[in-house]
């Protein structure tokens, strides 16, 4: 008994010293083996912690924040595999193998450097797909535009934003463009104002144009009576008096901004044509005259034409 205990003692684990003293193994084999099953335990027992504690109130933070599915996705990703980097750290620990973390931390490290350099260009689309979703300028279904194009989001990841153009062409769009840059969501509030400028000519009544355009707007169903449509006079053209309406639409998305529009000026258009309202086009009036040359060059042009007849 006194010798297992001195055995015991060389062990080093904790279930090493158990394997020596109870099950009477030699501290060469309890040894490695008590190390194995501690990191075998701890790494089990972590992952089993992060998966079912851990995880779950990452998730429940999120919704919190009012992420949608796709852009959870990502985020849960990175929570699980820093799960999984704790549970090996640990594991590694617990199974007495420090030393080989101390020398990944120096090789990850320089790796990190490396690839710092050559991957700054996905590192810095990385870093503002995490704003996108920390801010969240936009959601998946909103139309937004910016300097080179606009769209509907259909997806949302870390590193780019897929767009779905109205040509119905699909832009995969790096986040950085979309967070360094100024970016216009129209649908992102209740209501959007929609303007247009009506020109008329400069013999035509602009109080009767602008009330038919104000009847037109008021008359239309999607066009929201608070705010009140409105019209100011803004232009005096080369051709005719621009009348810019000012008109607001509720709950817009792409396709109601477009239609409502289009129905809106086909209906003013039509009016006017019935009131005699001219909606002018620009002139051009072209001043001047010809003169015919006397001399040499009259008359070699004479003979010449002369010529060509015989």
């Amino acid at each position: 008994m006194i010798l297992q205990q001195a055995e015991a003692a060389d062990a080093s684990s904790v279930v090493g010293k158990f394997l020596v003293e109870y099950v009477g193994l030699s501290p060469a084999f309890a040894d490695p083996i008590g190390y194995a099953a501690q990191g075998v335990v701890a790494f089990v027992l972590l992952y089993l912690v992060g998966k079912t504690v851990v995880l779950p109130l990452a998730s429940r933070a999120m919704d919190r924040r009012g992420l949608d599915g796709n852009a959870k996705k990502p985020l849960q990703r990175i929570a699980f595999i820093a799960v999984l980097f704790v549970a090996l750290a640990v594991s590694f620990g617990a199974a007495g193998r420090g030393s080989i973390l101390t020398s990944l931390a120096t090789i990850a490290a320089a790796a990190t450097l490396a690839i710092g350099f050559a991957l700054q260009v996905v590192l810095q689309n990385f870093v503002a797909g995490v704003f996108i979703f920390a801010e969240r300028p936009f959601r998946i279904g909103d139309w937004i535009k910016w300097s080179d194009g606009e769209g509907v989001v259909e997806d949302i990841s870390l590193r780019v934003t897929r767009v779905r153009s109205f040509d119905n062409e699909l832009l995969t769009v790096p986040n950085s463009q979309l967070a360094d840059n100024v970016l216009t969501n129209p649908v992102d509030a209740d209501k959007l104002r929609v303007k247009f400028v009506f020109g008329i000519g400069y013999d035509d009544d602009i109080e009767r144009a602008t009330d038919i355009i104000l009847e037109e707007a008021t008359a239309h169903d999607d066009i929201m009576d608070n705010p009140a449509p409105s019209v100011r006079l803004t232009e005096l053209g080369g051709s005719s008096v621009g009348l810019q309406s000012r008109i607001w639409i509720a709950e817009p998305s792409r396709a109601d901004f477009v239609t409502i529009r289009g129905e809106y000026v086909t209906a003013v258009k039509r009016r006017f044509d019935e009131e005699g309202i001219d909606i002018p086009y620009p002139h051009r009036t072209l001043t001047g005259g010809i003169e015919f040359a006397d001399g040499p060059v009259a008359a070699d042009a004479s003979g010449g034409t002369a010529a060509a007849e015989d």
